[in-house]
């Protein structure tokens, strides 16, 4: 059986207080750039991280149903064959950090990262180093 296949892009969330895996948190993935008015597939996704605070797949709620981390793939591989070669996506990741820490509990409501990625990349890992007063991220492998 083969393995299943990573999603274009996954995150990591470690708490940096305890030091240990964030489970549980809600993290929206959003495409906010190329907008393709003939896209039939959704642009925005939502996970969970799971007990190791990793998100490893991506699901959306579209009109029918639950779409899975292949409507992800699926858009990736459209934009990657519409891109040009100087041309990016843009896409977005909302961590709701006061959900995970309970209100009052932290400076940051929800952490938004922004970031670039290439067509030519098969790959992107974006971790959170999350504390309730502070953050820092980096791109991952």
């Amino acid at each position: 059986m083969a393995a299943p296949t990573r999603p274009f892009i996954t995150c990591h969330v470690l708490e940096t207080v305890s030091g240990r895996p964030a489970p549980d948190m809600h993290v929206t993935l959003s495409l906010l750039s190329p907008k393709r008015s003939n896209l039939s597939t959704p642009t925005v996704f939502t996970a969970t991280t799971n007990s190791d605070g990793r998100v490893t797949a991506w699901q959306s709620t579209q009109e029918g149903g639950t779409v899975t981390t292949s409507e992800l793939d699926h858009l990736v591989n459209t934009l990657k064959s519409d891109l040009k070669s100087d041309e990016q996506m843009n896409w977005s990741l909302v961590f709701a950090t006061e959900e995970f820490y309970g209100k009052g509990k932290t400076f940051w409501p929800e952490v938004e990262l922004k970031f670039c990625t290439s067509k030519d990349e098969k790959h992107y890992h974006v971790p959170l180093l999350l504390g309730p007063w502070s953050y820092t991220t980096y791109r991952g492998s």
